[in-house]
This record gives C-alpha cells, sequence and structure tokens, in this order.
C-alpha cells in the first residue's frame, strides 16, 4: 500500500514516517526543501522524498494534481490549513478512491460546555485556525458520508516532544516560565490558574494516523480526538513542573488584564488563545474505534521535551537538577 505523507519530516511526520515503513507500507515523503526529520532513524533510507512548496502550489492550483500523479492508495495530510487547498485535494484524489487522513485540531471546539469534550459536542469554534479547521472537517467528513472519497479527521492537542518547546504552565510557549520554576522563583498565573491546557506527544499522533490508515472501514467519515489521557490546569502543571526541577512552586495568581500587562503583547495573546478555550478532551472514541491508547501523560511527554531542551543548550536549569 502506497502512502504519501504531506509534511513528513515535521514532528508528526517524523515520527510517523518510520512507523508507516516498519508496518509495511511503502512511503512517499513530501516535504519543503531537504528539511531534515526531528529525530533520525534507518527507516528513512527505505523513503522516496519528494520536496515541495505546498503554499506556492496551492496558489498555482498544481499541487494536488502533483500529489494524485504519485498514484496513492493513502494521503496523510498534515499540513492542510485552508477550505480551498482542501477542495482541490478533494477533487484530484477522489477518481483515485484514495484514502484521505486529515490533521485537524481541537481548537475546532472553542470553548467547551461540558468537559471531557467529546467529538459530537456542539461546537463553536472562533479565530481563523480554529474556524478553517472546522471548514475543512465539515468538507471532508461530508465527502465521506456521500461516498466521494473515504476521509479521517484527526484532532490533535498541544503537540510536544523532543525538539518542540511545549506549552508551558502560563498558556504560552516563553521558555522564561520554565526558567522561573527551575530556580524555585515566583511565577504569576492568570486569574486562579485553573484553566486547562491538554497535551499530545507527537509519537502517539502519529500511532493514532497508523490505527485509522489500517482501519478506513471504521474510521473514515468521522473524526477523532488525540490528546493523552488528561488534561492539566496551569496550576497544576506549574506545581508538578517545580517538582521535577527539585524545587518547591512559589505561584502567585492575578486578574487577567493585571497579568497580561506584564507580558509581551504576543506572549499575552498566545495565553489568551489557549486559555480561552481551556481544552479537556475526551479520547473515548478513538479508544473504542481505533484501539487508541496514548503512551505518554501529559507531563510525561512535557518532561521528555524538556529533558530534550536541556541536553541542546535551549534551557538552564537554575540551581537545581531534574529528578
Amino acid at each position: 500500500m502506497k502512502v504519501v505523507v504531506v509534511g513528513a519530516t515535521g514532528h508528526i511526520g517524523s515520527y510517523l514516517v518510520p512507523r508507516l515503513v516498519d508496518a509495511g507500507y511503502e512511503v512517499i515523503a513530501v516535504s519543503r526543501g531537504d528539511r531534515r526529520p526531528y529525530l533520525d532513524h534507518a527507516a528513512w533510507e527505505d523513503v522516496v522524498r519528494v520536496p515541495a512548496d505546498r503554499e506556492a502550489e496551492d496558489a498555482a492550483g498544481t499541487f494536488a494534481a502533483r500529489l494524485a500523479s504519485l498514484r496513492p492508495d493513502a494521503v496523510v495530510d498534515l499540513l492542510c490549513f485552508s477550505v480551498s487547498s482542501a477542495s482541490q485535494l478533494v477533487e484530484a484524489l477522489a477518481p483515485l478512491g484514495c484514502y484521505l487522513l486529515h490533521c485537524g485540531t481541537i481548537w475546532v471546539h472553542g470553548s467547551p460546555v461540558e468537559v471531557p469534550v467529546t467529538e459530537d459536542a456542539v461546537r463553536r469554534p472562533f479565530g481563523p485556525y480554529g474556524t478553517q479547521k472546522a471548514a475543512i472537517e465539515e468538507l471532508l467528513l461530508g465527502e465521506a458520508r456521500r461516498g466521494m472519497l473515504p476521509c479521517t479527521v484527526l484532532h490533535p492537542g498541544h503537540i510536544v516532544g523532543p525538539g518542540w518547546v511545549p506549552v508551558n504552565p502560563a498558556g504560552n510557549f516563553n521558555l522564561g516560565v520554565f526558567d522561573l520554576l527551575s530556580k524555585g522563583e515566583e511565577l504569576a498565573l492568570p486569574n486562579l490558574g485553573l484553566e486547562t491546557v491538554h497535551h499530545v506527544h507527537a509519537d502517539d499522533v502519529a500511532q493514532a494516523f497508523l490505527r485509522a490508515l489500517a482501519h478506513p472501514a471504521r474510521a473514515s467519515g468521522e473524526s477523532f480526538h488525540v490528546v493523552s489521557e488528561r488534561a492539566l490546569t496551569l496550576r497544576g502543571y506549574a506545581e508538578k513542573v517545580a517538582a521535577w526541577f527539585g524545587q518547591p512552586a512559589r505561584l502567585s495568581y492575578q486578574p487577567w488584564e493585571t497579568w497580561a500587562a506584564g507580558w509581551e503583547e504576543a506572549d499575552a495573546q498566545t495565553t489568551w488563545e489557549h486559555i480561552s478555550r481551556s481544552p479537556s478532551m475526551s479520547i473515548g472514541k478513538a479508544t473504542t474505534i481505533l484501539g487508541y491508547r496514548p503512551r505518554y501523560s501529559s507531563l510525561e511527554a512535557v518532561f521528555e521535551s524538556l529533558a530534550w531542551l536541556i541536553g541542546h543548550g535551549q534551557l538552564e536549569m537554575g540551581a537545581a537538577k531534574h529528578a
């Protein structure tokens, strides 16, 4: 079975491609330029590499036809961000009877009403990313349910792993948050620190794609959450990270407006994007239908990422050593 992976050397693809090769699939890896995967693996020697500029070729209307010319049995699309791009791909792949697996996002849900959030919960997406991904999902699953093209949509949470800065306990990507916790210094959190973030290790996302690929009859026409078993509150997350560094957590809390005023605008906006959604997602459907079982908890995934950052000189540990 020939599988084309678009975005093959990104964080998910770096884990997915070796999994596919090990499972016996013929793999064509599509990525921009000669970018190396995040992790080296001998499986890449058995992969056909195809360079492509997705954005430019989509604009020219040539990318989808180019993928179709590879005559894939399945396409795993990790880099589709617009309805126009998805529509072009559907049109090109439908005559082949190809199976299309799309990488969505838990942000299609917007702010939750009941948690954990299930796939059939009422959607209230907001912001360009969440609304576009929701529209893509509607398009693809509609095509699948009409029998036009087998499609599955997987919705990862906050992806993390080696080589990747995790969403931190302040809800943004500023490494200074981890630095404060590593030194036992005070960290202010917004509100009461009870908003949530929901991580997932990139290899667990890869696992879910592999399982969906193996079971198209079960998975086509469906969407699935792909996250760790449990979300984290900002407060609990900060306490666990501090303890990992061998420090007590010195936390304080501020009203949103006060807290945001003390941060760079971009960091505050990133925090708002995360805590205004405060995801806590159910994986019951993916577990039941696909057999998905995440290997990593949220904290295990984050700690592996922090260890990588420390080992590569991108994060200092203050005066402490992690456990």
